[in-house]
């Protein structure tokens, strides 16, 4: 038995034809057939119900795919742990990042990470903040960016940076003639928050929890653009992270309101799982990230809300 032929194998399951395992594993179909073949022989069973299109796995042959990803899984970690010991910064490296951050953080570290590190491979995706709990605590990814704390018992939370919260209130909104916002500013208002599933609105709704004790929230949404464009139509009010602010329109940005200090913040954080090795690239993304968020974001001090 041989990884290659796990490998082989678990690419004729992924993709229910031997002719496309073949091309996916840029093999001819013949080598990739005789590989599975010698698998099923050495083992004395049939892994694929041939007759079937696409092709099926049989009982045995799905235990034993089962079985073939764990083992695949932990033959790359063996490359992890000598990138770990070297400190090399190279590799497959898979992260997930919640929507509210993703849009205005991605183009501010990317482009500079990937000139500083190319041998780096990241795979990203946008990802709400069960989503990615759930596929780190699978190995399905190897590092996440949310808000935190989320005092989860199996993984590490690194903060990096500490974002404000910023009112968005238009010239015909009561506190558009507030210089600096208050938290018990929000008593009574209209805020206008995103939809269930994004931690932003856990945040704002514990921001506000003092003052909104029975009002509930009525308008909602999806996205911060269409929540600004509700609070020009005169549908309220709305509250932003601070980096969402920085590519609004110049006449956008005088419905801005800052809070007095301390600014009410969210914490952003690396997390990742007690048992990874890929340290040195976590590092080198936390580094990066770190260091362009010193010049964007530059305030002292801050009370950090937590969702619910």
């Amino acid at each position: 038995m041989t990884l290659t032929q796990l490998k082989y194998t678990l690419a004729v399951a992924e993709q229910g034809n031997f002719t496309l395992a073949a091309e996916k594993c840029f093999v001819t179909q013949p080598t990739l057939s005789m590989q599975v073949q010698k698998l099923e022989e050495e083992l004395d069973i049939e892994l694929f119900n041939r007759k079937a299109k696409p092709i099926t796995l049989t009982t045995v042959g799905e235990k034993i795919i089962a079985q073939a990803k764990v083992i695949l899984e932990e033959a790359k970690r063996m490359n992890d742990v000598v990138a770990t010991e070297r400190g090399v910064v190279e590799g497959h490296f898979r992260i997930g990042i919640i929507p509210t951050v993703m849009p205005t953080l991605l183009p501010l570290f990317l482009n500079t990470f990937i000139k500083k590190f190319p041998k780096v491979n990241l795979k990203i995706e946008e990802l709400n903040t069960a989503s990615i709990v759930e596929e780190l605590s699978t190995g399905k990814l190897d590092a996440g960016i949310a808000a935190t704390p989320l005092d989860h018992p199996q993984l590490i939370e690194k903060p990096l940076y500490y974002e404000p919260f910023v009112g968005y209130t238009p010239k015909s909104h009561p506190l558009s003639s507030i210089k600096k916002l208050e938290v018990e500013d929000l008593e009574k208002m209209d805020i206008l928050v995103l939809e269930d599933g994004h931690c932003f609105r856990e945040h704002v709704l514990n921001l506000c929890q003092i003052t909104r004790k029975s009002k509930s929230f009525d308008l909602k949404s999806g996205s911060f653009e269409t929540l600004i464009r509700l609070a020009n139509e005169g549908m309220g009010m709305t509250l932003l992270p601070y980096l969402q602010t920085r590519a609004l329109s110049e006449k956008d940005k005088e419905n801005l309101r800052y809070f007095e200090s301390p600014e009410p913040a969210r914490e952003i954080s690396m997390i990742y799982s007690k048992n990874l090795l890929k340290i040195p690239i976590i590092e080198a993304l936390s580094e990066t990230i770190e260091g362009v968020l010193r010049g964007a974001i530059q305030f002292e001090n801050i009370k950090v809300i937590t969702p619910k």
